[in-house]
């Protein structure tokens, strides 16, 4: 039992001298940095800025529209008049110049009320992309949870690998030592020899899957795929969570539920929109204008002038074609249509929680249980691995003893893996990921 001990020492102190020099990531770490870099994350954000900066009175249409004019027209031409006298006169290359430039301001002052439904069309949008900005944030988060979690289950495996190469290499060590001595057949060392390379061929395969994971979290993180790094070894499930509160909380801070509810007052303020179509729509004119104009043939060689303007443009859809009571039915049906959809998505949101909170307890009880048969198989391996040292049993029935421990490691890692993604997926649901 002391090489056992001693055999274990060894192998922790060889994983410390491989990890200095790593960088020790941890969770919140990771989460800090892909809210940070992630271009999704950054995409989605510059996404809500537009929808800010589109809620304006000027883009609703409530401001007036200030407009600049010049216009400049020159000619040249070859002309011939004839008076009222019958005198005839011509001109070649006759000149005629037109300049006109000046202020025009228009203002609609009323378009039944359908400026201030688009006011707050662009108010709900901005919301929206509020909404969607934090669903993204939670989206990419949950992936970098998962991510940095199965890379956590992925590396427990390859360390169990790691311990179960350094039995393997006493195995052979016992078994060459026992041919030495004629106990041994030759067959046994050769067998114990495919069985360590079995053992070595799984380590370059497990080293490559985490080498991936790690390279799959750093392209979510934003930076050098090439970093290398190392997680925790152990975490910790949130084992408070109750079904009837995950379905209040979801009521309230589902994002989706959130979105289609501003898209239901979206369509209601689309109605409204149309609907102000029937009414008159009123608009005030006025500007300040200076015209110059040259002739060179004419009774007035030139002229100028400068002056206001104003007045007043009121006008009223009296038929077109049935188009305006087509448009508000279609309008009314769309509003049905995103109260329809918030019931239908609450549905969908509780039958997620509901078959997510089964999962989730589900794997709890499989990490309990796998728990245990982690313990029972590392005991049986220490037994049997004494029991090998004094040639009480085969070389076959210590492969089986280490081969169960290293399952039983696997189903261990896998039941934590999948009881923690239930619950991130289950967080998610609710619209809130807690570290």
């Amino acid at each position: 039992m002391n090489r056992i001990v001693s055999f274990i020492f060894l192998f922790f102190f060889i994983q410390s001298l491989g990890l200095k020099g790593q960088e020790v990531l941890m969770i919140k770490e990771a989460v800090e940095i892909a809210l940070e870099n992630n271009y999704d994350i950054r995409l989605s954000k510059n996404d809500f800025l537009i929808a800010q900066q589109n809620v304006s009175y000027g883009n609703a249409g409530m401001l007036p529209s200030v407009t600049g004019n010049f216009t400049q027209n020159n000619s040249l031409q070859n002309s011939t008049q004839v008076q009222a006298t019958g005198d005839t006169r011509s001109l070649n290359n006759a000149k005629n110049n037109n300049m006109n430039y000046g202020v025009s301001i228009g203002w609609t002052i009323f378009d039944g009320l359908g400026m201030f439904s688009r006011y707050d069309q662009l108010k709900e949008l901005e919301k929206q992309g509020d909404f969607q900005f934090k669903q993204v944030v939670i989206t990419r988060v949950s992936d970098v949870i998962a991510t940095y979690y199965t890379l956590v289950e992925q590396q427990n495996l390859l360390n169990a690998i790691d311990s179960s190469i350094i039995i393997s290499k006493e195995r052979l060590e016992i078994a060459e030592n026992r041919f030495s001595i004629g106990k041994v057949s030759r067959l046994e060392v050769l067998n114990v020899q495919v069985n360590l390379n079995t053992d070595e061929s799984n380590r370059l395969r497990q080293a490559d899957v985490v080498k991936n994971l790690k390279i799959n979290l750093n392209s979510l993180l934003a930076r050098d795929l090439l970093i290398d790094f190392v997680t925790v070894e152990e975490f910790e499930f949130d084992e408070s969570l109750q079904l009837a509160t995950l379905f209040d909380q979801a009521s309230t801070q589902n994002l989706d539920l959130q979105i289609i509810a501003i898209n239901k007052r979206i369509a209601e303020l689309e109605l409204k929109n149309v609907q102000a179509n029937r009414y008159p729509t009123v608009r005030l004119n006025t500007g300040y204008n200076f015209s110059e104009s040259e002739s060179s043939l004419g009774f007035v060689s030139s002229s100028t002038g400068r002056g206001l303007t104003y007045g007043i443009t009121a006008s009223i859809n009296i038929f077109d074609g049935f188009n305006q009571r087509r448009n508000e039915r279609i309008a009314k049906i769309q509003v049905d249509n995103a109260d329809l959809l918030i019931r239908q998505q609450k549905l969908l949101v509780e039958t997620s929680i509901a078959t997510a909170y089964q999962t989730y307890q589900t794997n709890i009880a499989l990490v309990v249980l796998e728990e245990k048969n982690e313990n029972i198989a590392r005991q049986n391996l220490h037994i049997t691995l004494e029991k090998y040292r004094i040639g009480s049993i085969s070389t076959v029935e210590f492969r089986d003893a280490q081969e169960n421990f290293i399952n039983a490691v696997s189903r261990f890692n896998s039941a934590k893996l999948q009881a923690k993604l239930s619950e991130v997926a289950i967080k998610e649901l609710i619209g809130q990921i807690a570290l």
